[in-house]
């Protein structure tokens, strides 16, 4: 079957119909839909939301956790040739209007009544807003539920009227808005089309070798950033079973669901890699030792593994057998694949994952690009550490005079939301958008990003640095959970060390210091001579312009609740400087 746009990769799905196929994982239960309940669900929900009036071209704003719903409601939008726009729940009102009156939003479809609150307070500000609909909890006045619009459409036709509809949807329509984190002006709606979509899906599904037989794949990131939007539709390609789950109760569920395949931003993999180095450090020196007899033993192995060669040999064996097979029974014990993407995966981390025994692959893109540029393979030698793979089969990838990497093909945006000028602005005479990262391809198409070409710091003796590989290294201490480099036109660096609370409060403990909270224990010369070791350890290993001159320890972890930290975990570097201007004024100073 031609795969024309994204109801094309949903119809796969259904034709391999399975009793238990959607699984939603919350605190205390969970759901599941069969392939068959599902699509009824969702046809009836199209017809309801068709009586509704939503039609070719209208928006629909969605706000959700990930759960079956969301695909639902996405799929039940896309086949009227309508588009969505999917939001954080993080948002606050006052965002949510910017959005909605940008979008010209005529419907709402939100999770539950704390997130429907926020359109009550701005409904009066959007005027293209009509109609608000709620999935869970109870309603206030004028609130529809999801059940009333799904009853509305339940007919005998519905099956066939949706696809019917589905055929009359174009690869060139607009399928999504989605909004880029603002960090400095307002967020830009970006325009992606069904073609975008399609044509990331399926060159991406062959570097991922993911088998509708034998696996099953967890959505835990929010399926309104475009990287999980994605694989959910490449999922559905290769129709494997999978189960939905919020990020925040991710970590207490993965043992019980038992995923053999699913994506993180490197954050959490730095995570698994931190708690799993911490508690090694707290136990017996013998346990240590056997621990790290057998790290090394998987360090061995997995170039092995990587070059399509099953790793052998006796001491391997025993030591996956003894200790690392223990250690991913913490991830449910069955993961065979994960795919990082949204930031760089430190080095030392992907290096971790492979010695553990789990296969992971990095990934590279942008929300403009649908999102995938580059991703390594989980095929023999298709995975090289430290880059993020070879561009897929159709996209084309130039490196610029400044270094600035720049790509072409059929998965690049149609353009920012009303934003001509905006969307001219990122794209060369040959039609190349420009990443704003800084990149280097090497001969066998390997590509390597540096960092961020808006990141880049010139100091005041013309020197340029790129902040990120440095404060990759200094992150490699579990004490650590960001840092930010600062340094730009000045004679030498600074950094801003965000602690990782649950760490230091352990180490604090064990060292009998006095202390209640992270903010007392940052200002004590004990803590503050940890952290000296680890920015002088870094600085043996850098030119003299590169090294850390002083830093500061932050009294709280950098979130995304303080505004510190995009959705997916990046930082906000901009803002971080800002909020911290006075700190690191005080370091110049002295």
């Amino acid at each position: 079957m031609t795969v024309r746009n994204v109801l094309d990769i949903y119809r796969r799905e259904t034709e391999e119909p399975r009793e238990e196929h959607y699984f939603h994982y919350f605190p205390g239960g969970k759901r599941v839909f069969s392939t068959e309940e599902f699509f009824e669900r969702t046809s009836f929900l199209a017809v309801g939301l068709g009586k509704l009036g939503l039609k070719r071209g209208d928006r629909l704003m969605l706000l959700m956790d990930n759960r079956p719903e969301w695909h639902m409601v996405d799929l039940a939008t896309i086949v009227h040739g309508a588009i969505d726009v999917p939001i954080y729940g993080t948002l606050t009102p006052e965002q949510i209007a910017y959005q909605a009156q940008d979008s010209g939003a005529k419907i709402v479809i939100a999770e539950n009544s704390e997130q429907m609150a926020k359109f009550l307070k701005i409904k009066d500000q959007c005027p293209d807003l009509e109609t608000l609909i709620q999935i869970e909890g109870e309603t206030a006045e004028g609130v529809l539920t999801i059940e009333e619009i799904i009853d509305s459409g339940d007919s005998d036709n519905a099956g066939d009227l949706f696809w019917e509809w589905a055929a009359k949807v174009k690869p060139e329509d607009t399928l999504t808005l989605i909004y880029t984190s603002g960090t400095t002006g307002n967020p830009k709606g970006v325009e992606l089309t069904h073609a975008n979509l399609v044509e990331n899906v399926l060159p991406s599904s062959t570097r991922a070798l993911i088998r509708s037989d034998e696996d099953f794949a967890l959505e835990f990131l929010p399926l309104c950033h475009v990287f999980e939007r994605m694989l959910g539709y490449l999922y559905m390609y290769v129709a494997i079973p999978k189960a939905y789950c919020s990020v925040h109760h991710v970590a207490d569920l993965l043992a019980e669901i038992k995923p053999t395949v699913f994506a993180s931003v490197p954050r959490l993999f730095e995570k698994i890699h931190d708690r799993i180095q911490g508690k090694v450090a707290e136990a017996p020196a013998v346990r240590q030792a056997l621990f790290n007899w057998a790290l090394n033993q998987g360090k061995k192995a997995y170039p092995e593994r990587l070059a399509g060669r099953r790793p052998g040999g006796l001491a391997y064996k025993l030591a996956d057998k003894l200790v690392l097979s223990k250690v991913r029974e913490g991830l449910g014990g069955r993961v065979q694949l994960c795919v990082s993407g949204g930031a760089p995966l430190p080095q030392f981390v992907g290096e971790f994952l492979h010695s553990i025994g789990i296969w992971v692959i990095e990934g590279y893109g942008l929300t403009e690009t649908s999102p995938v540029i580059a991703v390594n393979g989980a095929t023999p030698n298709m995975t090289r550490l430290g880059t993020v793979g070879k561009v897929i089969d159709n996209v084309e990838a130039k490196i610029a005079e400044d270094g600035e990497l720049c790509v072409r093909g059929p998965s690049i945006m149609s353009g920012y939301w009303n934003l001509p000028d905006k969307t001219a602005e990122v794209f060369d005479e040959d039609g190349f958008f420009l990443t704003g990262d800084i990149a280097e391809i090497d001969d066998d198409g390997f590509i390597r990003i540096t960092d961020r070409k808006k990141d880049l710091i010139v100091t005041a003796g013309g020197k340029n640095i790129a902040p990120q590989p440095i404060e990759n290294e200094i992150k490699r201490s579990i004490f650590i959970d960001n840092v930010v480099l600062i340094g730009d036109k000045k004679p030498f660096m600074v950094a801003l060390i965000s602690p990782n609370e649950e760490e230091l409060a352990s180490w604090a403990k064990g060292q009998d210091l006095q202390g209640e909270t992270t903010e007392e224990l940052s200002k004590l010369p004990e803590v503050i001579s940890l952290f000296d070791d680890v920015i002088s350890k870094t600085n043996k290993n850098l030119a003299r312009y590169e090294q850390v001159g002083k830093f500061a320890v932050l009294p709280l972890m950098l979130s995304i609740e303080s505004g510190h930290l995009t959705p997916t975990m990046k930082v906000k570097r901009r803002v971080v400087e800002k909020d911290h201007q006075d700190l690191i004024d005080g370091m110049y100073e002295k």
